[in-house]
């Protein structure tokens, strides 16, 4: 259903059954699936490839230009999976030349006055909070969740699962499975909770209670901390994922609250 009022580009690829309300804006090179309604005042620029399924509030911007001076027009693109809701005023900026997209993966919630910038990629099942800010290119994982007015430096790396106090500033790499809060952020435990919510068992968890310990609280290095969990942990994909992060962290893994 289109409302008379809203502007949608001869050339949009939008299925029959969306509903866009009055006074939206969709412009050309545009892409939305099957069930999604798009609320009134909402503007959908160029590059926008939208799911099934999803609810995008009014005063949304999906897919403006990069906030980046190196962007120089090419043809990029915002990526949205299906069943998300992107909620008031969120603005979500499409991919420049370094990767060509910006990704937002199925079943995420984007609460009011987030931004999400040029070619970040937010796994599936995320939550971000009412006015986080992500810089470009930054990644998270599947399931994190990241608490409100958090700002989230360039080239970060959020692990799964992770979850992330309100107020945040998150300048270094944060492992998956993990809570960060304080100031400057810091390890505070592992997300116990939201692990048991998502079917991990009790001795999973004490598995990954059991790689963090070696990490943050035995006064390791990261380089020894790596060689004991390897020597002293079973493999299994928790295990491996956690070495992997650390191993490839860009900007480095944040410390635990008493590290230097």
């Amino acid at each position: 259903m289109h409302q008379p009022l809203a502007y949608i580009n001869s050339d949009a690829n939008i299925a029959r059954n969306v509903v866009i309300e009055p006074f939206v804006t969709i412009e050309k090179d545009v892409e939305i699936g099957e069930g999604t309604w798009i609320g009134s005042n909402v503007t959908i620029m160029e590059g926008a490839r939208i799911g099934k399924n999803c609810r995008i509030f009014p005063g949304a911007v999906i897919s403006a230009i990069p906030q980046d001076l190196k962007f120089g027009g090419e043809k990029t693109k915002t990526i949205i999976g299906d069943n998300c809701t992107i909620r008031e005023c969120a603005t979500v900026n499409r991919g420049t030349s370094a990767s060509g997209k910006t990704i937002i993966g199925d079943n995420c919630l984007i609460m009011a006055y987030s931004h999400i910038a040029h070619d970040c990629v937010v796994g599936k099942n995320c939550i971000i909070v009412n006015s986080v800010a992500l810089g470009g290119h930054v990644t998270i994982g599947e399931f994190a969740i990241i608490g409100g007015l958090s700002a989230i430096h360039q080239f970060v790396s959020i692990g799964k699962h992770a979850m992330i106090s309100g107020g945040s500033l998150v300048r270094k790499d944060v492992p998956p499975y993990v809570k960060a809060a304080r100031e400057p952020l810091s390890f505070v435990g592992i997300n116990s909770i939201g692990l048991r919510r998502r079917g991990f068992t009790d001795k999973k968890i004490h598995e990954i209670q059991s790689i963090f310990r070696i990490l943050y609280q035995n006064n390791n290095n990261n380089t020894q901390a790596v060689l004991i969990i390897e020597t002293e942990i079973d493999a299994s994909p928790e295990r491996d994922e956690i070495i992997s992060f650390i191993i490839n962290s860009g900007r480095g893994i944040m410390k635990g609250f008493n590290q230097k």
